[in-house]
């Protein structure tokens, strides 16, 4: 009996001792996963600054007015008289059709003309009635309506000064309502641009502010436009509304079909300004984060909207508060909440 008593005391104090060796052991991995957890950064804190609100939209050049030439009945094209890239005037004749039914109706008026005169003599010497003299009256107007449609058709002339950009058909050839026009004459003198914008400055646009226009052609030479129209409702899905911009073209450098870069400036505003190398983007979405520094050692990952890029820089819309500390290196392993140690 004393024996087990004996064995049973060894066995208690040895258990006791296990423990007491496996609390250190336990003290010393509680320590090694807190080091383990403990990632060094490096920080900077972040203040408001005044920033440019400069906005940069991308449209397609197009012209101020654009005519299709085509007659508004079938015929036959007698003759072209300009070509693709040739300067027009207003009013310049650009197009000669058959004249047959114009003069069908021109002889047609003639003699409706001369109806009503004898009719107008004989009413005056009472021969005639006042009825037959006003129906040949309302003959003779819709006779003339008529010619000087068949007029108009015949020979076709530009509405506008401008340049020639396209040519159809060729003398000769029958023009039967056709889908294409025969003639395609824009006013490049100015051009425009057609940009949305969002709602949020819809307050900030005035009809005439100046913009800088950029062409893909000519690099970063510089062209000066002014906003010519405001269109007055918002599109509720896009939330944004469209400006017609209009740029000066004397030279006629700017072309039609071009694409365009316009840059717009809003002023100023005061907005928090961070390193670009502070800004995390998150695999798989658009979103941007920024690491800030609590008190207690710990990060909160906080997702922010950026403005525009200033050289190493990025303007912050939203997220980050005036005087944050934020991680400006070693934010590639951390995630919200986790603990850091400043370095330098």
């Amino acid at each position: 009996m004393k024996s087990i008593k004996h064995l049973s005391y060894v066995a208690i104090a040895l258990i006791a001792l296990t423990a007491c060796n496996g609390g250190s052991d336990n003290k010393e991995n509680a320590q090694e996963v807190a080091k383990v957890d403990t990632f060094k950064v490096k920080v900077d804190s972040v203040k408001t600054q005044s920033v440019e609100q400069i906005k940069e939209f991308t449209a397609t050049v197009e012209p101020q007015i654009k005519n299709n030439i085509a007659p508004t009945a079938p015929g036959r094209i007698m003759e072209i008289l300009t070509e693709v890239g040739h300067n027009v005037q207003k009013g310049q004749l650009l197009v000669k059709m058959d004249p047959t039914a114009l003069l069908n109706q021109k002889a047609q008026l003639t003699n409706i003309e001369l109806e009503y005169n004898r009719a107008e003599e004989l009413r005056k010497a009472g021969g005639a009635s006042q009825q037959v003299v006003d129906q040949l009256k309302t003959q003779m107007e819709v006779a003339k309506a008529s010619y000087q449609n068949l007029l108009e058709n015949a020979n076709l002339k530009s509405p506008i000064s401008g340049v020639v950009t396209a040519r159809n058909f060729d003398s000769g050839d029958l023009y039967s309502n056709s889908a294409n026009p025969i003639l395609t004459v824009m006013q490049i003198n100015p051009v425009k641009l057609i940009i949305n914008v969002s709602e949020s400055y819809f307050t900030d646009i005035k009809k005439g502010m100046k913009v800088d226009v950029t062409t893909e052609v000519y690099g970063d030479k510089k062209f000066s436009g002014r906003v010519s129209l405001i269109y007055p409702t918002i599109d509720e899905k896009t939330r944004t509304f469209p400006i017609e911009i209009t740029i000066t073209n004397n030279d006629g450098a700017i072309r039609p079909g071009m694409f365009a870069r316009v840059t717009m400036n809003f002023g100023t505003k005061n907005r928090i300004v961070v390193p670009d190398n502070s800004i995390v983007k998150r695999a798989g979405s658009g979103d941007r984060y920024i690491y800030v520094y609590n008190n207690d050692g710990t990060v909160s990952y906080n997702k922010v909207e950026i403005g525009r890029r200033m050289g190493a820089e990025y303007e912050l819309i939203s997220g980050v508060e005036n005087g944050s500390v934020i991680v400006i290196s070693g934010q590639s392993k951390l995630s919200n909440g986790a603990r850091v140690e400043i370095i330098k």
